[in-house]
């Protein structure tokens, strides 16, 4: 089968969907890992260590790539990595404020905020069919994390980081290309390691103890770190930022299967209700929403020319 048969069955949108969703598969995997590690190990510490083993990893095995990068690609690696290591720490320190299930909730409001974003900031247009799916993904989320919803220091917190991880969404989905994904993954990696470590050295850095915690750093570390980095940046150099966002919303759906699966939890109708509704929004904006227009086409698409050329 010749190469463009493949492109014709299965093109690249709907392979950056697929490879979108086993990101979500794989993080939503790591949260009762998360929730047993840093019991031993600071929130900023495990980032650090986390981020700074993907970012030599990806180094390594992505140097050619890395090296290409214009100057330009490199500070707009920086800035991503910039926005994406700030939301880490906001997220973990409103964590220590506010219950899981609301803080689930609200960072997943990045949902909203990214097509608001994509509006105010570079001028995006929307259709009725995604903003649909937008508002079906909230309500999905708040049905499956919610149990009541005071706002105090925690959920604010939480909100900053939801903001930042929207920012983050719609800055890979305008400026990252199929090119230049994996150098951009390898810088923002090594941004973010940065960043937490300024988080992180005040009260110095806390290794895991164990083989156990070592073998959970380690899988968060490459692959959910390092492969996923790459994943979605190359992802969303073919979806626009508001479909990457309405697809990431599996992640808390994948988070409590696995807490089901292997962390031991009870099934609810609240899980399998809110689960089907993010599905919902999901296939909405997949199926329902492939049509001609700016909220249809290809991250490509939605750019300038200008942007697609680049020195690699």
């Amino acid at each position: 089968m010749s190469d463009r048969e493949v492109s014709s069955r299965l093109p690249a949108s709907r392979l950056a969907t697929l490879l979108l969703v086993s990101v979500t598969a794989v993080w939503g995997s790591t949260f009762f890992l998360i929730r047993d590690l840093v019991a031993h190990v600071p929130s900023a510490d495990f980032l650090t260590v986390r981020f700074a083993i993907a970012a030599v990893v990806m180094a390594v095995v992505f140097r050619r790539q890395t090296l290409a990068l214009s100057r330009r690609e490199v500070l707009i690696g920086v800035v991503l990595g910039v926005l994406y290591g700030l939301a880490q720490l906001l997220q973990t320190i409103g964590l220590e404020h506010t219950p899981a299930s609301v803080s689930g909730f609200v960072t997943g409001t990045y949902v909203v905020l990214t097509p608001v974003f994509g509006a105010l900031l570079l001028r995006d247009r929307v259709n009725r069919t995604t903003w649909l799916a937008v508002l079906l993904a909230t309500a999905g989320l708040a049905v499956l994390s919610l149990r009541g919803l005071t706002v105090g220091y925690g959920e604010a917190v939480t909100l900053a980081s939801a903001a930042l991880y929207a920012l983050h969404i719609v800055g890979l989905g305008r400026y990252s290309t199929a090119e230049s994904a994996t150098g951009l993954a390898t810088v923002q990696a090594f941004v973010i390691a940065a960043v937490t470590l300024v988080a992180a050295l005040p009260g110095g850095i806390t290794l895991p103890a164990t083989g156990g915690q070592w073998t959970s750093l380690l899988y968060m570390a490459l692959i959910a770190g390092a492969v996923a980095l790459w994943a979605q940046t190359w992802a969303q150099s073919h979806l626009p930022a508001t479909r990457a966002a309405i697809v990431m919303t599996m992640e808390p759906v994948f988070a409590t299967f696995f807490a089901v699966l292997l962390g031991g939890e009870s099934l609810t109708t609240r899980m399998v209700a809110g689960g089907a509704m993010v599905l919902t929004a999901m296939y909405v904006v997949e199926l329902l929403g492939r049509r001609s227009g700016p909220a249809g086409a290809t991250a490509a698409e939605d750019r300038p020319a200008e942007l697609l050329h680049h020195d690699v």
